[in-house]
């Protein structure tokens, strides 16, 4: 087995193939990880979701970590971990764009609203949406690929 590092740009190219991943946030010494559905777009992972613990606990501590695997042939595999920062993106003046970004990337995924419970726009004009659209900004990333010896014969 060979571990390398995996390269920025290649770190960023398994970011924009993927769009599931785990979501690690703290509250004090406690942490908790979340799998969740993201688009990758401009140094930033968005995503969907409905409010709970996660959204609680990362907006009391915007940082955040990623983790973004891939599984190839055999014991290879490649992954990324980010570090970066919780943006909630809100139904408010001055977030608009942001959001439309956030949908248009995420759309182009099947089923891309099951794990925020509730496809956005199925409400009533007069209903309040409980879910919504964040964003991690990436403040840095790091990955390494496992090639297993035996596929390289």
């Amino acid at each position: 087995m060979q571990l390398v590092t995996l390269s920025e740009n290649e770190c960023r190219a398994l970011l924009a193939r993927g769009h599931g991943g785990h979501l690690a946030c703290a509250n004090g010494a406690q942490p908790y990880v979340v799998p969740f559905t993201y688009a990758y777009d401009n140094d930033s992972l968005y995503a969907f979701t409905m409010p709970g613990k996660k959204v609680e606990w990362m907006r009391a501590n915007p940082a955040v970590c990623v983790v973004v695997e891939e599984r190839g042939p055999g014991r290879n595999w490649q992954s990324v971990i980010v570090d970066g920062r919780f943006e909630e993106l809100p139904d408010h003046v001055g977030h608009k764009q942001s959001r439309e970004h956030a949908w248009e990337l995420l759309s182009r995924h099947a089923n891309w609203w099951e794990p925020g419970g509730m496809k956005p726009g199925l409400l009533t004009p007069s209903d309040r949406s409980p879910n919504l659209f964040f964003r991690v900004k990436v403040e840095s990333l790091s990955g390494r690929r496992a090639i297993d010896d035996a596929t390289i014969l």
